[in-house]
C-alpha cells in the first residue's frame, strides 16, 4: 500500500477514524465467529484519544476498545515493547502512566487513514478532474450534479406565522430578508426583520435574552459571542432538533460547524462564514513586477512602494476605529504571529469549553503583541489619513474606489468588488490569504453568524423555527446567495457545486484554504467574557496606537483591566 497525495487535516483523521469504528463493529458483532480485532481496535481508540487531546490510561483504553482485559492488556504491553505505545507519567508524584501512540505508529495510521480516504475519494467524490487532495473526508462531495435553484414551495409549506428575527445589519442579511420575504409572501413581512449594526445587535441580543422577553424568534449570533450566551442558558439548545430537520452536520467545514457548539451542545447553526484575507491590486502590483506579500514586513514594503498622499491614493486600508474594530484588528494579526489573546491550545475545536476566567491566562502583555503595535504603527504611515476612525465599510470604500493598493477585508465584504456597479476596481483583484510574521503558517480568521433560538420560545414552537432555520441553511439558499455574490458558504456541497465554483474567485480560494487547515476559530475565542476583552482592547490599543500611549504600559493596562473586572463581577 502507497501513501496517497492527500494531506489530512485532524478533522478528517478523526472522522475516518469514526469510520473505520463503525464499519468494523457490524461485522463483529453479527457475522458468524466475528470478534473485536484487538490490535485494531486498540489502535484506532488510541489514535482517537490523541486527537481529542484526552489522556487515556490502559484500563481506559481496554474499555474503549471493547475487548476482554487480559486480551487487551497483553496487546498493550507487546505494542510498548514494539516502539508503538508511549508511556507518559501522569505527574504529581503518580506512578502510573497515561498511553499515546508512538511517532511510528501515528505515522504508518495516518498513511493507512489517507489510503482509505484516497479509496473512497476516487469510488464515491471525486469529480472528473479532481485531484485526491481535493477531496475533504466527510463533507457531502456528490456535486458532479448541481444543486437545484430555491423553490418558493419549499418554504412556503412551513406552517408558521410571523417568525420574529434580530439579525446584522449586513449586505448577506437584506439579501436573505429579501429572499424570505419573496417566497413567503402574505406570511414573511419584511417588518419581521429587525437589522441592527453590529454593536447595537450584541446590546440588543443581551438586552432580549436577559429579559426572556419574546420579541424574536430566532438571533443571529455573532461567532464569538456564542460562550457567553451559551453558559448563561440564554440559547435552546439544537441537538435534538436538528435530529429532526432537514440540516445535515457532515455537509459543514467542521471546523466551521463548531463554532456553534459549546460544551458539547449545539446552539447555533453557521448561516455564513466570512474569512479576513488581503485584498490587492493585482494589475497595479503586475505592471510593477511585485511579488504579493506573504509576511508584515512585505506587507509594509509593498504598501510604501505605492503610497502617494499628494494624488489621494493610499498603501493600505485596516480598521483602524476605536473599540471593537481596532480590537478585531489587533486580535487578527496576532493569529497572524500564530497566538491569541488567551492562553490556549492553537486547533479548531468541535465544541468550546473553557475552564473559569480565573483559571485561563491571557497573552495581552507579550512579546508578540508588542511586534504587532509596532506593525499596526507602521501601517499607520502607509494609510489613508483617516485611518483612526476607519471601520469595516470605510476600508472597503477605500479600496473599491481605486485609493489604495492594498486592504485587509472580510470576504464577505470582498464580494462588492467584483459585483457593485460604482466599483472600480473589479476584475484587478488578487485575494490572498493574510499576511504571517516571518513566513509563519498561514492562519486566516473565521469570522460569520450562527442563527440561534432563544431559550424562552416555547419547545413546540422551536421545533417549527428549525425548520425554517434548515430552509435558510439549505444548500438551495446558500448557493442563491453565492451566485448573487455572496461568496463563502460553510457547506461541502455549496463549495463543489460547478456553478457557485464559477461565480466568484473567493469560493475556491477559501475551500482550498479550508482544506490546508489555514481557516481559524481561536482567533477570537469565544469565551464568556470576550466581549469585555474586545470592548477592552478596543481603547487601550488605539490609544498606543494613536495618541501616544506607552505599548508596554497600555497592554499592561489592558490585562489589568479585564482581570479586575472579571474580579469585580464575583
Amino acid at each position: 500500500m502507497q501513501p496517497q497525495d492527500a494531506e489530512l487535516t485532524s478533522h478528517e483523521l478523526s472522522r475516518i477514524v469514526d469510520f473505520l469504528r463503525q464499519l468494523r463493529a457490524p461485522f463483529d458483532a453479527n457475522m458468524p465467529g466475528g470478534k473485536p480485532d484487538v490490535y485494531f481496535n486498540i489502535t484506532l481508540e488510541l489514535v482517537d484519544a490523541h486527537l481529542r487531546v484526552s489522556p487515556i490510561d490502559k484500563s481506559g483504553l481496554i474499555s474503549l476498545a471493547d475487548v476482554p482485559y487480559s486480551t487487551g492488556n497483553r496487546m498493550i504491553l507487546k505494542m510498548i515493547e514494539d516502539g508503538l505505545i508511549r508511556q507518559v507519567p501522569r505527574g504529581n508524584g503518580l506512578k502510573t502512566h497515561f498511553l499515546e501512540p508512538s511517532d511510528t505508529l501515528l505515522n504508518t495510521f495516518m498513511d493507512y487513514a489517507t489510503y482509505v480516504k484516497g479509496h473512497l475519494a476516487k469510488t464515491f467524490g471525486l469529480r472528473r478532474g479532481m485531484e485526491t487532495s481535493e477531496y475533504y473526508f466527510g463533507g457531502s462531495y456528490f456535486a458532479s450534479q448541481i444543486i437545484s435553484p430555491v423553490r418558493g414551495e419549499d418554504i412556503s409549506s412551513i406552517n408558521l406565522g410571523d417568525i420574529k428575527f434580530l439579525l446584522n445589519d449586513d449586505n448577506y442579511f437584506i439579501a436573505m430578508r429579501n429572499m424570505w420575504s419573496d417566497f413567503r409572501n402574505d406570511f414573511g413581512k419584511r417588518s419581521s426583520f429587525d437589522l441592527q449594526r453590529l454593536p447595537d445587535l450584541y446590546t440588543n441580543t443581551r438586552r432580549t435574552l436577559s429579559e426572556k422577553s419574546p420579541r424574536y424568534d430566532v438571533v443571529a449570533m455573532n461567532m464569538p459571542w456564542l460562550g457567553e450566551f451559551a453558559e448563561r442558558g440564554e440559547l435552546a439548545p439544537l441537538d435534538d432538533l436538528i435530529s429532526d430537520a432537514a440540516i445535515n452536520a457532515l455537509d459543514f467545514h467542521p471546523s466551521v460547524w463548531g463554532t456553534g457548539n459549546w460544551k458539547g451542545t449545539q446552539y447555533g447553526i453557521p448561516l455564513y462564514c466570512t474569512i479576513e484575507i488581503l485584498a490587492a491590486r493585482k494589475d497595479l502590483f503586475e505592471s510593477r513586477g511585485l511579488a504579493y506579500p506573504k509576511t508584515f514586513d512585505e506587507t509594509i514594503a509593498a504598501a510604501r512602494e505605492f503610497h502617494n498622499p499628494q494624488d489621494d491614493f493610499y498603501g493600505i486600508a485596516w480598521n483602524g476605529q476605536r473599540g471593537m474594530p481596532i480590537a478585531n484588528s489587533f486580535m487578527f494579526f496576532l493569529a497572524a504571529c500564530r497566538t491569541t489573546v488567551i492562553d490556549m491550545p492553537l486547533r479548531n475545536q468541535e465544541s468550546w469549553s473553557f475552564d473559569t476566567f480565573e483559571k485561563l491566562k491571557l497573552q495581552i502583555d507579550t512579546e508578540d503583541a508588542l511586534e504587532v503595535i509596532e506593525y499596526m504603527k507602521q501601517l499607520v504611515e502607509v494609510s489613508p489619513p483617516d485611518i483612526a476612525t476607519m471601520d469595516w465599510e470605510r476600508r472597503i470604500h477605500y479600496f473599491m474606489s481605486g485609493q489604495t493598493a492594498l486592504a485587509y477585508c472580510w470576504t464577505m465584504r470582498a464580494a462588492r468588488f467584483e459585483h457593485e456597479l460604482s466599483s472600480r476596481v473589479a476584475r484587478r483583484v488578487a485575494y490572498l490569504p493574510p499576511p504571517s510574521r516571518r513566513m509563519r503558517r498561514v492562519s486566516a480568521p473565521i469570522g460569520g453568524f450562527l442563527l440561534t433560538i432563544p431559550a424562552y420560545v416555547e419547545p413546540a414552537r422551536q421545533k417549527q423555527i428549525i425548520d425554517a432555520i434548515a430552509w435558510m441553511v439549505s444548500p438551495e439558499a446558500m448557493k442563491e446567495h453565492v451566485k448573487n455574490g455572496f461568496p463563502v458558504a460553510p457547506r461541502f456541497s455549496v463549495c463543489a457545486d460547478p456553478e457557485a465554483l464559477a461565480s466568484s474567485p473567493i469560493v475556491s480560494m477559501v475551500d482550498r484554504m479550508a482544506r490546508k487547515n489555514e481557516l481559524v476559530t481561536w482567533a477570537r475565542p469565544p469565551v464568556p467574557e470576550f466581549n469585555l476583552i474586545e470592548r477592552t482592547l478596543g481603547e487601550e490599543i488605539h490609544d498606543i496606537v494613536f495618541n501616544g500611549k506607552s505599548p508596554q504600559r497600555g497592554l499592561r493596562d489592558a490585562e489589568n483591566r479585564i482581570l479586575d473586572a472579571v474580579r469585580s463581577a464575583g
